[in-house]
């Protein structure tokens, strides 16, 4: 079975498929519809073949439908039947989730997706996939762990106390979800200069490598995330 994974981004989509070395790469943005996403992806893979499709979407998504139109693109996204608009089976997961489950690696994995805000996604036996929305909580005087650790705590703070921000907040989810071990992904990931203990920078083409697993009866993605990771 091939498979085509599209990874949504706010600047390109990133498309990888069974068999294929080359990423191809199109245009994405504020203007973006789900109509136009269609029609690029068949113009750029139309010498790919593929049976079934995996798509990490960049907002919040229930039981494999987006459930919030995504803030860096344009409308009509929640309601969308890709399956139709693609003429293959689609699942669709929340792109840190995806690149979450790329990143898996035994044991019990926490993925931190350090982007516009904070994706979380818990990893349980290769098999489970628990999108989660903690970077939401409460962390410090009326900010949430989001405000410290995504794009606006670096904005606030500058890149010295977001970088400690970090390694605090990683020590404390690993914790508090009973991790093994943390990925750091998502666009920011790149400026941590000293990892925290139990920690690992993960790779964007994670992403890809989660959406091939998604299709190998080895994975369920659960749940809802809106966690962004910017990647």
């Amino acid at each position: 079975m091939n498979v085509l994974v599209i990874d949504i981004g706010g600047s390109h989509i990133k498309l990888l498929a069974t068999g294929q070395s080359e990423v191809r790469k199109i245009p994405s943005g504020p203007d973006l519809t789900p109509q136009q996403l269609v029609a690029d992806v068949r113009e750029a893979t139309k010498d790919w073949p593929y049976d079934v499709v995996s798509m990490g979407f960049p907002g919040p998504v229930e039981d494999g439908k987006p459930v919030r139109e995504p803030k860096n693109l344009g409308a009509g996204w929640v309601g969308f039947d890709f399956a139709a608009a693609l003429g293959r089976p689609v699942k669709l997961v929340n792109d840190a989730a995806m690149q979450a489950l790329g990143s898996y690696e035994g044991g019990r994995m926490l993925f931190l997706g350090l982007g516009t805000g904070l994706g979380t996604t818990l990893v349980l036996d290769g098999k489970t996939v628990v999108p989660m929305e903690a970077g939401h909580l409460p962390y410090r005087k009326g900010r949430t762990f989001e405000d410290h650790v995504g794009q606006r705590g670096i904005d606030h703070f500058g890149r010295k106390r977001w970088r400690h921000f970090v390694d605090d907040v990683v020590t404390r989810l690993r914790l508090a979800f009973v991790a093994d071990y943390v990925v750091l992904g998502g666009g920011n990931a790149r400026l941590i200069k000293d990892l925290p203990p139990n920690a690992r920078l993960g790779k964007n083409e994670n992403a890809f490598r989660g959406g091939f697993r998604l299709w190998e009866g080895c994975a369920d993605a659960k749940g809802r995330s809106s966690g962004e990771t910017d990647s």
